[in-house]
């Protein structure tokens, strides 16, 4: 398998366990710092608070990538599969155009921090490099479920999508 391959395949996976293995080594730190110093360490709390932001982020990518997010379908079990696949098919439209949006309209309030930046107190960078993954992450939620849907139906497996409540 190539490169290139398994950074697609397990981006998120990799991204998120970085994030957490950041996240709880500052906080580690920090409690370690106290204890023992008895003081703290600034710019741990702050960074534990960036890579918390971005592992939630990346995590609904992650979620959305496994097909594991919550959906209540309780209302279509009494329906046939192509009218669960039509109704599936309009939510994931929809959820998919939502995702676009708010990513679109993102980028001029990010422009706006490049612009005018809110720099962090006590890492001093600008805030709006932490704010990007809002954006990116909506981008690649949507990526992941029109990928799940292009190879389903490249597979022949397109009817997974409905029929997986009867198999709990």
């Amino acid at each position: 398998m190539s490169i290139l391959k398994k950074i697609y395949d397990y981006f998120e996976e990799g991204m998120c366990c970085i994030m957490l293995s950041a996240m709880i080594l500052c906080l580690a730190a920090q409690v370690v710092a106290r204890m023992t110093v008895g003081t703290s360490i600034a710019w741990t709390e702050e960074l534990s608070r960036y890579t918390f932001l971005w592992s939630v982020y990346l995590g609904a990518a992650l979620v959305a990538k496994r097909g594991a997010h919550v959906r209540v379908t309780a209302q279509f079990l009494w329906m046939k599969d192509n009218a669960r696949m039509f109704f599936r098919v309009i939510a994931d439209i929809i959820w998919v155009g939502s995702l676009l949006f708010i990513a679109f309209n993102c980028l001029p309030v990010l422009e706006e921090g490049f612009e005018f930046p809110e720099m962090s107190p006590t890492m001093h960078f600008a805030k709006v490099w932490v704010e990007c993954i809002i954006p990116f992450s909506f981008v690649l939620v949507a990526w992941r479920i029109v990928a799940d849907y292009y190879i389903r139906w490249k597979n022949g497996t397109l009817s997974g999508l409905v029929r997986f409540e009867e198999d709990v």
